[in-house]
């Protein structure tokens, strides 16, 4: 859609509105460059960032203020695995699926957290809490088989302490929650 177009006032407006003033002031810095739209990315992220996911609101907004269409910055944002167009949940479980932890059961470990979970791998839990991944190595062999959770390695593990450690982070969550009312 052209700036010259008859609603362009209520599209802009509605475009600013989708997104945070950081996030708008950031789009029109990179204004400034000759090649703007070759910004796309880093605008992307930093409205992930701000959000935690690009939703479709957004991407329309961005699409707007950037004058690119928005088939363009969908496929921007579908083509590289780093952008999550559905929100994740509260605490994302990296599975290490690297040869190391492979060998020592992590198929084990990620199948009893699909079953424990009720979800499948890209997947959040129904409670929001839970969204669930595999990594090709995270690089701590040594304590193989490993899962991350946010950003603590659980090493070491078996399919049986897969509850526990979900109830760990379920009493993180509720403890949280206490602390917030």
């Amino acid at each position: 859609m052209k700036k010259d177009t008859d609603n362009w006032a209520e599209v802009e407006a509605t475009s600013r509105a989708a997104l945070p003033d950081s996030i708008l002031d950031y789009i029109e810095a990179c204004k400034g460059d000759p090649e703007f739209k070759s910004q796309l990315i880093s605008v992307l992220h930093k409205v992930q960032g701000h959000f935690g996911f690009l939703g479709e609101e957004q991407l329309n907004a961005v699409a707007q203020l950037m004058q690119i269409p928005t088939a363009d910055v969908t496929g921007v944002a579908t083509f590289y695995h780093f952008f999550r167009l559905e929100p994740q949940g509260r605490f994302m479980i990296r599975v290490c699926m690297g040869t190391a932890c492979y060998v020592k059961g992590a198929n084990d470990i990620l199948e009893k957290l699909q079953k424990e979970l009720g979800i499948d791998v890209g997947e959040t839990s129904k409670d929001g809490l839970f969204s669930l991944e595999v990594s090709r190595c995270l690089g701590t062999c040594g304590l193989a088989p490993v899962v991350m959770v946010g950003d603590e390695i659980h090493g070491g593990l078996t399919p049986d302490q897969v509850p526990a450690l979900l109830e760990e982070y379920i009493g993180k969550a509720h403890e949280a929650e206490s602390v917030a009312s």
